[in-house]
């Protein structure tokens, strides 16, 4: 209720600003003690997933809190599990100002914010400040200025390092914002990416006693003989997870709109129906071996349902936090359960 009265006036804010704005904002009444009060009964709806017990299967998408300074914070919000990141080796600024952009009109945001982050080091430092004890998912990615042919490097430093911090870890091989990124969900270059992950992965476990689950994070424009090979990819290195999908590069419900032909990916309610086909052509091809985390176009409970009825384990949001706020979570909860 409060949100839908904030909103008007963070709206009036360009995107960006906003963000910031709006994160400072919870940070100060988390410390206050403020946000307790709006925290839904999270440990209402437990899930085993990857080997890992969630309160409740409602997750914060990664890009929010893209270097881990509001971990606390957000975890005040009711989240049954928390990504942050993307987080590259090397600290980068990102693509140019403007980067992000609304579309009120159709609940939908185009960002080419372009992993803009401190780098993993500053990520690490903030996750061992942070007071908060639940699931911790950290998203990799290779810096802009690494050639995509030696980008599972990136990933390689990005996995060793993180891996001691997190609860699991995201490859994402899906942003449009990093020039040749997507690249790397044709099946060759896939296979041997997921090749030297799973290697480095039981490495990991066996130096840190301990075995963190890897997910793999893909994009909602794939054709299905692609989806069915990035399945059977899965299943040959028995990837722990999938989460479908990061946003698209159509501009499908958006183009008549102001903004609407911005470049970037374009996430919110136009790419639910997109999204939710993947996971159900996922889930066809997985059988079940392998869990999906849904996210994308999750604006109501009854989106958030229809993700878990395709083929989802757990489900994330994002723009719908932007457009609805905390609110979205209690009711996404008060639907499923």
């Amino acid at each position: 209720m409060l949100y839908s009265i904030l909103r008007p006036l963070l709206f009036k804010l360009d995107p960006e600003s906003a963000h910031h704005f709006t994160l400072d904002a919870l940070e100060k009444a988390h410390k206050l003690g403020l946000l307790r009060l709006i925290k839904p009964g999270h440990k209402c709806l437990p899930r085993s997933v990857m080997g890992l017990s969630f309160p409740n299967p409602v997750g914060l998408a990664a890009g929010l809190d893209k270097n881990g300074d509001y971990i606390d914070a957000l975890s005040d919000l009711g989240f049954g599990f928390i990504e942050i990141g993307t987080v590259t080796p090397r600290p980068q600024p990102g693509n140019p100002k403007p980067r992000l952009f609304r579309i009120p009109e159709a609940n939908a945001i185009i960002n080419r914010m372009g992993f803009n982050n401190n780098g993993v080091d500053s990520l690490i430092a903030n996750v061992e400040k942070a007071r908060y004890s639940g699931i911790l998912g950290i998203n990799i990615g290779k810096n802009f200025d690494t050639p995509i042919e030696k980008a599972a490097d990136d990933y390689l430093i990005g996995l060793r390092k993180v891996y001691p911090y997190a609860s699991y870890i995201t490859v994402n091989i899906s942003s449009p914002n990093t020039k040749n990124l997507r690249q790397l969900q044709q099946a060759d270059e896939l296979g041997a990416l997921l090749d030297q992950l799973k290697t480095a992965q039981d490495k990991l476990a066996s130096d840190h006693g301990k075995y963190v689950p890897i997910a793999l994070k893909i994009a909602p424009d794939l054709e299905t003989e692609q989806i069915i090979e990035i399945a059977e990819l899965l299943l040959q290195y028995k990837i722990d997870g999938v989460i479908a999908t990061n946003t698209t590069l159509s501009r499908e419900g958006v183009e008549s709109l102001n903004q609407g032909n911005e470049t970037g990916g374009l996430s919110g309610a136009p790419v639910r129906i997109k999204s939710t086909a993947v996971i159900k052509q996922l889930s066809l091809a997985l059988q079940k071996k392998i869990p999906i985390i849904g996210v994308g176009g999750i604006l109501n409970g009854l989106d958030a349902e229809e993700k878990f009825k395709a083929g989802a384990d757990l489900v994330q949001i994002y723009s719908g936090l932007i457009y609805r706020g905390p609110e979205l979570i209690k009711e996404i909860l008060q639907t499923i359960r």
